[in-house]
């Protein structure tokens, strides 16, 4: 008898969730505990291992939204003959290349909709694409044949054509915030994996670093001297650093590219350490990739509550000299003092290319809309079950630090007096001191 696969229940007042992603494809053989698919609700996203160990057969569409407890596919052993889907009495689903079915809402006693190992979509010859795909690119008037497909062997699924349909929408909203003198019109969006460095030295498991918005992976430097006894891999988030400028079109899809950049680097388990956007983005990747993640350490981190301060950011953004930057510098830190001339110079040549702002505004305006954090980690945070602490300066005007209290028990919860937006800059030392006890 095959194994039932079915949509847990991750939250308390979760109803349904949204299967995002199949990491095993149909056909193919999966043991029990590995990773299988990816779940996302209103709150957050995770990683989902399989019941049993199997071969995947009759697997519900990327993209469907499916109430707790209804069937998600079944595994079946090896010696299992693969037929209708036990307890289904009717033809399930289409199984044929020229059926364009429309995606089907799910009940607990329905059946899975089938989605073919391979297909032809749109009549295009040599293009695949899965039957949800390719009932939402007509919906949204998009070419099926402009999408890079993230499926097995290229294939298109539902969520690159959701990802297609959101970075149009979030090219309007970028053109209507460019309009600022020095700004080009669009970002000159590109394509590629994000920017991963290593240091050299160090033992056992590495520390991986994500920096925050406006930021590189360099601003880790004064934090980095106390760490060398453990491998650095710093990760630079898309329009940062020498990543190249990609279009986000929400949290959801900028988490995705961190775990595609966990992933390149190839290690099978990791310290996690994030500042701000990168501290939400770290705790994202300790939620949905639990067995990578050793420990997890949060400074400032975004994604705890609403509250941001968007004058911050937009003055960052809209600054195109190092007088109209240093201002704004300034208020991430406790003491302004230490952002000097010359800091705010040095600053501003990193961000001499327009299309790097430009790119940046369009980010800033997709995660924080009006001044405000557009995504929420806090169930997340709830659900953590690796070892992981909270650092905060007391003086922040950037995230407020009363955030932080919304982290259970089991979250170490370290104030810094004195210190603001950025701890690891402005008193490095004590946060390296706190980071060798547990690194």
């Amino acid at each position: 008898m095959p194994n039932e696969v079915i949509m847990p229940k991750v939250d308390m007042d979760m109803a349904s969730g949204k299967l995002a992603t199949w990491h095993v494809a149909p056909g193919d053989w999966v043991e029990k505990g590995a990773p299988l698919f990816d779940i996302e609700t209103d709150k957050a996203a995770m990683e989902v291992e399989a019941p049993a160990s199997g071969f995947l057969h009759h697997v519900i569409a990327e993209g469907t939204d499916v109430p707790i407890g209804a069937t998600v596919a079944w595994l079946y052993g090896k010696d299992e003959a693969v037929g209708e889907p036990p307890n289904q009495s009717a033809a399930p689903a289409v199984e044929t290349p020229e059926a364009s079915p429309e995606p089907v809402a799910v009940a607990p006693a329905a059946a899975p909709v089938a989605v073919p190992a391979g297909e032809t979509a749109g009549g295009g010859k040599g293009l695949r694409a899965t039957p949800l795909a390719r009932s939402l690119a007509r919906e949204g008037g998009v070419d099926l044949g402009a999408i890079s497909g993230s499926g097995p062997e290229g294939r298109v699924q539902g969520e690159d054509v959701r990802k297609a349909l959101e970075a149009g929408r979030a090219g309007v909203a970028a053109e209507a915030v460019m309009s600022s003198p020095g700004l080009p019109s669009s970002p000159e969006w590109q394509t590629g994996p994000l920017s991963i460095t290593r240091s050299k030295g160090g033992t056992g498991l590495p520390v991986v670093l994500i920096h925050g918005f406006a930021s590189d992976g360099a601003s880790w430097a004064p934090l980095e001297a106390y760490l060398k006894h453990r491998p650095l891999i710093r990760i630079e988030l898309p329009s940062h650093g020498k990543s190249p400028r990609l279009r986000i079109a929400d949290f959801a899809s900028l988490a995705a590219e961190l775990r595609r950049a966990l992933e390149q680097t190839g290690e099978e388990k990791v310290h996690l350490i994030g500042h701000s956007l990168g501290g939400a983005l770290a705790l994202a990747l300790a939620d949905t990739r639990p067995r990578q993640v050793e420990s997890l350490t949060l400074i400032a981190p975004a994604g705890l509550g609403a509250e941001i301060n968007g004058q911050v950011l937009s003055g960052i953004c809209r600054a195109q000299r190092a007088e109209s930057l240093a201002p704004w510098l300034r208020c991430l830190v406790a003491n302004p003092d230490m952002i000097t001339d010359g800091y705010a110079k040095a600053a501003m040549a990193g961000r001499k290319d327009a299309a790097l702002r430009a790119a940046q505004t369009a980010l800033a305006d997709v995660l924080f809309p009006d001044g405000t954090q557009g995504f929420d980690l806090r169930a997340a945070l709830g659900r953590l079950d690796v070892p992981a602490r909270i650092i905060w300066g007391r003086q922040d005007e950037i995230i407020p630090w009363q955030h932080a209290l919304r982290a259970g028990g089991q979250v170490a919860l370290h104030l810094i007096e004195g210190a603001g937006h950025m701890p690891q800059v402005e008193v490095p030392d004590q946060i390296g001191k706190i980071l060798r006890q547990h690194l």
